[in-house]
């Protein structure tokens, strides 16, 4: 029997902020109470199947530096797909995990046939039921990759063929139906490839109406079954292709009011495609839960010093709380969480590599919870954003807002009063050192 690839690396314990030991938990302390719910509760976090165990630490320049007894990059047989199934959940176990998350084919044996695809889906789904019972290890939510295989080189719910998009659709159905059978919290939807890459072959309009179609179906479908968990959009700007559909937060909603799914989809919102869009990730986190779509989080970074996804776990504590303060004020997760879409860099080659990367996320995640907690109790800049506003709560501004004011009454107000009014400080700056105060 192959030893696991783990064996020689201890199981990860909480044992406090002067902890110097690297394969410890300095800030995440897992049933430490914040604002009422443990660290577990509120952090909900999850190891990701493809960056972790499906990723050959390759890049455009060169080929896989990993070597894992499961050989990513190479063909997955199905015993390789065992392999890679045991080593995941045996370093699930060890970082004392509470969720993961996984597309289908990150998990599964190769496949030529739609029959194929079926049969050795639900092989590793099986296998994968038994290795949840015995670990305890929770789905946070399940995909399927449409982007990955040549015929979505064009799409897939957005492709000019509609057999191609049956096949898509087979893969979330299969997808969809697996999740479920394993608890899953929630099922996403990840359209990575649907955009285009040159508006002179492409219908912009019936692609749109043809993912609004596929959007309904699956939850319809997700209605047919009984999946009590949530359905989600992940946005993002570009890359693979030129322009994509799902580019922020607000324009996925603008496309789930179209198409009357405001009410059955939210959000899955990615800190590196936040940046990649112009927009800062507390900003995603604010305009999610303003609109009412915030669902759950892929945890990971960009570089400023470069243009693409470069999928790095997170360390900088005082942006994490920033999130963490929106994201509290938001009510928290719910069926959601922190799922760390992120990977070891290609020259962090050895098992012990993974598990420094996830300790330090947690940590960040942790520690960044506490602070953001602490501004919230502290109340200063809920008070600050109050007294901001608070004129609209006087019985001008209710008028307006309610419209027993319409536009000419309001004019005349301001004409009646002889209004003169002045612009009042931000105090930006006074902000941000408060901000600064407790990270």
């Amino acid at each position: 029997m192959l030893m696991s690839y783990f064996a020689d690396l201890p199981t990860i314990q909480y044992d406090g902020p002067e902890s110097r030991n690297p394969l410890a938990f300095r800030w995440y302390d897992a049933n430490r109470n914040v604002m009422g719910k443990t660290m577990r509760e509120h952090l909900r976090w999850a190891i990701c199947y493809w960056h972790s165990f499906a990723w050959a630490g390759s890049d455009v320049f060169g080929a896989g530096t990993f070597e894992r007894p499961w050989a990513p990059g190479q063909p997955v047989t199905p015993e390789r797909a065992q392999i890679k199934l045991n080593a995941a959940f045996d370093f699930f176990a060890k970082m004392q995990a509470p969720f993961f998350c996984f597309h289908d084919v990150d998990a599964m044996a190769d496949y030529e046939t739609i029959g194929e695809y079926s049969n050795n889906l639900a092989t590793i789904v099986q296998a994968m039921e038994g290795k949840i019972a015995e670990t305890g290890v929770e789905l946070l939510w399940g995909t399927a990759n449409l982007f990955g295989h040549p015929r979505y080189a064009a799409g897939a719910a957005t492709n000019p063929e509609p057999e191609i998009f049956a096949w898509a659709a087979h893969q979330v159905r299969s997808m969809l139906e697996a999740t479920h059978r394993l608890k899953g919290a929630n099922y996403v939807l990840w359209g990575g490839r649907e955009g285009y890459d040159t508006i002179l072959n492409t219908n912009l309009a019936r692609e749109m109406d043809q993912l609004g179609r596929f959007m309904s179906m699956v939850v319809e479908h997700k209605h047919k079954i009984g999946f009590a968990g949530a359905i989600l959009i992940e946005p993002k700007p570009h890359e693979p292709t030129k322009h994509q559909y799902d580019r922020d937060a607000a324009t996925v909603y603008g496309f789930l009011k179209r198409y009357g799914l405001e009410n059955e989809v939210k959000v899955n919102i990615e800190a590196n495609h936040a940046t990649l869009a112009g927009n800062s990730f507390e900003h995603e986190i604010a305009t999610a839960n303003a609109l009412g779509i915030m669902g759950s989080i892929d945890m990971n970074r960009g570089d400023p010093q470069n243009g693409w996804d470069t999928d790095q776990f997170p360390n900088n504590v005082p942006e994490m709380t920033l999130a963490l303060y929106h994201l509290l004020k938001g009510g928290g997760f719910t069926t959601g969480g922190f799922n760390f879409d992120a990977k070891v860099r290609r020259q962090s080659m050895d098992a012990e590599d993974l598990f420094h990367a996830h300790i330090g996320g947690v940590d960040v995640l942790a520690r960044s919870l506490v602070n953001a907690a602490a501004i919230i109790e502290d109340g200063t800049l809920d008070h600050f954003v109050a007294e901001r506003y608070a004129g609209w709560n006087d019985a001008f501004g209710q008028n307006i807002l309610t419209g027993a004011l319409d536009l000419a009454g309001t004019a005349d107000h301001a004409v009646f009063s002889n209004s003169n009014p002045k612009a009042v400080s931000g105090r930006q700056e006074f902000l941000e050192n408060l901000i600064n105060n407790f990270c």
